[in-house]
């Protein structure tokens, strides 16, 4: 990986975005803004997954008083989601919303745009200028890529906001289309000192968009590109941050919760590996905020070297099993006991973690 691009820093109510500050995984709920109870609900769960920033959707004056009672009762910082009506960036602001998301795409009025400006300088709140392929401005250079007009739409947004003294400023510039992404913040990486958030629009449901937002977040990661991101889903928003602490922990930028090395099985193995694996990982959402790392193997000779990184794991074979930390065998256990005596070191590991840290 290459050294990280280093931003100007802004702070989203109490989290720092840019700088050297950690790569900050941010979701959207889902709900509808003016149902506070279920908007609420979606907000805790988003907070028990690691979510560290929500943004939600302001479509009307009502979704705008709603944010009023949500920012009051969420222990997470809040962005606005506007589009349109650059009223309710104003009313959104004077519900304390922690930072506003405007699209330049659907908000182009100078005027209107300066009255939202004054409001978030004066509560120094930062805004995002949110870029969308499928929303561009009208194109004055036919000639031009989408990547350069997405690029350049930011850029005068961005000279727009600084005319009028504001420089809390964060932007994206998201599309569906990976290459195009990729593009575009590789651009504006060396023509703007703001912080980028990242981020592929639209991608699809979990799998084939989990792989679209692996590719396109993830090659602009390997750059040094990015501060912070959120994956999009057509799915629950906890498997958009589930999947973005996947693809730092891929990088090796940030650790959240166990990391499960698995092998894919073949004809060599004689037990149900993946039945295995799959009850393992679900035991292993129990440890939400632990970093250790379990290997489920299906290979007793090669297991333990192939995955002599782990923590704690275990290598089947016919009948037995041998469970190992750092590559060296422990124990053997039988197949029956096969996820129980697993789960048992793993416990007994995150126990002697806890206890160092305590003496420390």
């Amino acid at each position: 990986m290459t050294s990280r691009r280093l931003s100007k820093t802004i702070r989203v109510g109490d989290i720092t975005i840019g700088g050297t500050a950690p790569i900050v995984v941010q979701s959207m709920t889902k709900t509808d803004t003016r149902d506070t109870t279920a908007t609420l609900a979606q907000i805790k769960e988003l907070e028990d997954h690691g979510c560290e920033i929500v943004r939600i959707a302001v479509p009307d004056k009502d979704a705008a008083e709603a944010l009023s009672y949500i920012k009051r009762k969420a222990h997470l910082p809040i962005i606005a989601d506007i589009h349109f009506d650059y009223r309710l960036a104003l009313l959104a602001l004077r519900a304390g919303a922690d930072g506003l998301r405007l699209n330049p795409g659907n908000i182009r009025d100078p005027e209107q745009i300066a009255k939202v400006v004054q409001e978030a300088k004066q509560r120094q709140v930062p805004i995002r200028i949110g870029i969308n392929a499928g929303s561009l401005p009208p194109a004055t250079k036919q000639y031009k890529s989408v990547a350069e007009r997405m690029v350049d739409s930011a850029l005068a947004q961005v000279e727009l906001l600084e005319s009028l003294g504001f420089d809390l400023i964060k932007i994206s510039l998201k599309a569906f289309d990976v290459p195009t992404t990729v593009e575009a913040y590789r651009k504006i990486a060396t023509r703007t000192p703001y912080p980028l958030h990242l981020g592929i629009t639209e991608a699809g449901l979990p799998g084939a968009g989990t792989v679209r937002n692996a590719i396109g977040i993830g090659i602009l990661l390997s750059e040094g590109i990015g501060d912070t991101i959120r994956v999009s889903l057509s799915a629950d928003p906890c498997e958009e941050v589930d999947t973005a602490y996947e693809i730092l922990k891929s990088l090796d930028i940030r650790h959240r919760g166990p990391t499960l090395i698995s092998c894919p099985s073949c004809g060599r193995a004689e037990v149900d590996i993946i039945s295995l694996a799959r009850a393992v990982n679900e035991k292993l959402k129990q440890f939400s905020n632990a970093t250790v790392k379990v290997a489920v193997m299906g290979c007793v000779v090669n297991g333990p070297g192939e995955a002599k990184d782990a923590d704690i794991g275990i290598a089947c074979g016919k009948g037995r099993a041998a469970i190992f930390e750092k590559g060296r065998v422990i124990k053997t256990v039988t197949e029956t006991d096969f996820l129980s005596a697993l789960m048992a070191e793993i416990e007994n590991l995150l126990s002697q973690v806890i206890e160092q840290e305590e003496k420390r």
